[in-house]
Formats: C-alpha cells, structure tokens, sequence
C-alpha cells in the first residue's frame, strides 16, 4: 500500500490511542522525565494507553494520577498528534495516537511512578530552553495555557 510505512509482521497493524494529560498551574505545566520507549529521557507529559470501555477523560485523569499522584479534573480535547516508534533500521514498531486531554489541577504534587524518571512542575516560558522535550510538547502547552 502507497503512504503506509513498513511495519514489523508481527506486531498489530493499527494504531495505539493513548492521552497526554494537560495540566497548567500558575503558569506551569507538569511534565514528567520519559522512562520508556518511546522518548525514553524526554520530557513530555503525563500519559497512557486508554484502556477497553474507558473514555478519553477517565483515562486522562486515572493516568496522570498513577504517574505523578495529582488529581486533576479532565475538562477537553484540545489536540491530537501522532508518535512513532520505530526500530534501529527504520521499521516501524509501535504508532501512537496522542490525545491531548486539558485538565484542571485539583490536589497534590507531583511524584514520578515507575513509569517516569521525575515529575515536576515547568515554567511553560521556560520549558524549551531549560529541558530536552518529546516532539509538540511546547507547543502543546502554549495552546493549553491560552485555554486555561
């Protein structure tokens, strides 16, 4: 097929839908140090595979709280992007879809799961200069922050 990237056989042709949790605080964003593949040491933010039955909001709120303990309350879509994980050679291993779910913190701070490495609170101005970032992640927040 023209347009569809080379895929492992043995792994399911289809795209995985996950959510990014949007959370903006004061002119920050929490994000959350990548553990794993995809973006393993990036920072992006808090976020996971949606599961069976789940809705996109559910997950977004059930995912940021097991990643960092912040309960927040799900409010919007407000993007989606696309992510690849792709072998040494090129192959594409894993699609993600990425919806970017905007929430409105309700209590706690930060901790980092096993999932990530750390997670804290960033100055969205600063973000850019100061961490090394997942593809769209500022400009994800920027579009949030004028939400919020």
């Amino acid at each position: 097929m023209t347009g569809m990237p080379d895929v492992h056989v043995s792994l399911p042709a289809r795209p995985i839908t996950a959510v990014l949790v949007i959370v903006i605080r004061d002119g920050q964003t929490l994000l959350v140090q990548r553990a794993n593949p995809p973006d393993a040491g990036l920072w992006g933010f808090p976020g996971g595979k949606v599961e069976f039955g789940e809705s996109l909001l559910a997950a977004a709120e059930r995912e940021l709280l097991e990643e960092t303990g912040v309960s927040a309350v799900a409010r919007q879509v407000i993007d989606a992007v696309d992510a690849y994980d792709r072998f040494a050679d090129g192959r594409l291993r894993q699609h993600f879809v990425l919806i970017a779910v905007q929430c409105q913190w309700q209590q706690g701070e930060p901790v980092a799961d096993d999932d990530a490495m750390d997670a804290k609170w960033v100055p969205i101005q600063d973000m850019e200069s100061s961490l090394i970032l997942s593809r769209d992640v500022a400009a994800v927040a920027r579009q949030a922050a004028l939400l919020a």
